[in-house]
């Protein structure tokens, strides 16, 4: 796991940013591996704000995807290429939210999550 070996390492890191709230998830277990505190010395930031984010402990910080928004664009993409009608746009852009729940903290006077070894 890539976490764990960011941990463990010489200079291990006092925030993730992982690409999605389950590989946050894997962090949160990394963590409790070595022993690292959430949000004390390492701070974790997921990214989608699945339902599951707010129930973990500590809730997971996130970035929230509109994903109803991006539902119905694709519905409406898709039944427009159905019909043979060219798309209106190529690409679309949805904004995406912070959601800050107890996951983050400003970094503790030591350089990094946990001790090697």
């Amino acid at each position: 796991m890539a976490a764990l070996t960011l941990l463990t390492g010489e200079n291990p890191p006092t925030s993730i940013f992982a690409c999605n709230d389950l590989q946050a998830l894997g962090v949160y277990q990394a963590a409790r591996e070595v022993g690292a505190r959430i949000p004390q010395d390492l701070s974790v930031v997921g990214f989608d704000d699945l339902p599951v984010a707010a129930l973990v402990d500590p809730p997971l910080t996130t970035v929230h995807q509109p994903l109803a928004e991006m539902a119905v664009a694709a519905t409406e993409l898709a039944l427009a290429l159905g019909r043979g009608e060219a798309p209106a746009r190529v690409g679309i852009e949805l904004a995406t939210t912070l959601t800050v729940r107890a996951s983050t903290a400003p970094p503790s006077r030591d350089s990094g999550a946990v001790a090697p070894g």
